[in-house]
C-alpha cells in the first residue's frame, strides 16, 4: 500500500455568486461569462405535467367533475381549474416551456394570466412577449 500526501481536514472553495430574489424565491447568478447548463422550470413543468393528468383522469370518466377530482387531490377547485386552462396552451408554448425556451423570467403566474384560446394568438401573449424580447420566439 503506498502513502501520498496527506488530504488536509479542510478544503474552501471559492465560488463567486450572488443571490438574487425573483418572483418570491432565491436564484443563484453567476458571474458574467459563466453559463450554467439550462433546466426547465420546475414549477412550470409540474404545473404542465399535473394539468395534463388531471385532464386525462377528468376524460377517461375516472372522476365525474372537476369538484371531485380537486377534493380527492385536496386542493382549490379554483386552483385545478387554473391549471386545467394549461392543457390549452398551444403545443408549440408547451414545448417551449418543457425546453426552457421562454426564459426564467416567465413564471407560472405569467402563464396562468388570461390568454387567447386560438393558439395563433398565443404567441402574443404578454407573458409571451415579455419572455421572447429580442428572440425568435418558440417554434
Amino acid at each position: 500500500m503506498t502513502h501520498g500526501a496527506p488530504i488536509p481536514e479542510t478544503v474552501t472553495l471559492h465560488v463567486p455568486f450572488r443571490v438574487v430574489k425573483r418572483g418570491g424565491r432565491k436564484e443563484m447568478h453567476l458571474p458574467d461569462g459563466v453559463r450554467p447548463d439550462r433546466k426547465a422550470d420546475k414549477t412550470l413543468v409540474k404545473a404542465l405535467a399535473r394539468a395534463f393528468r388531471w385532464k386525462r383522469m377528468l376524460k377517461s370518466g375516472e372522476f365525474a367533475t372537476i369538484a371531485e377530482l380537486a377534493e380527492q387531490e385536496g386542493i382549490a377547485t379554483s386552483y385545478m381549474t387554473r391549471i386545467l386552462r394549461l392543457t390549452l396552451l398551444a403545443p408549440d408554448l408547451v414545448e417551449a416551456i418543457l425546453d426552457d425556451k421562454l426564459g426564467r423570467e416567465v413564471t407560472l403566474a405569467q402563464v396562468l394570466e388570461p390568454f387567447p384560446l386560438e393558439w395563433s394568438l398565443q404567441q402574443q401573449a404578454p407573458a409571451v412577449l415579455e419572455s421572447n424580447k429580442g428572440r425568435s420566439g418558440p417554434t
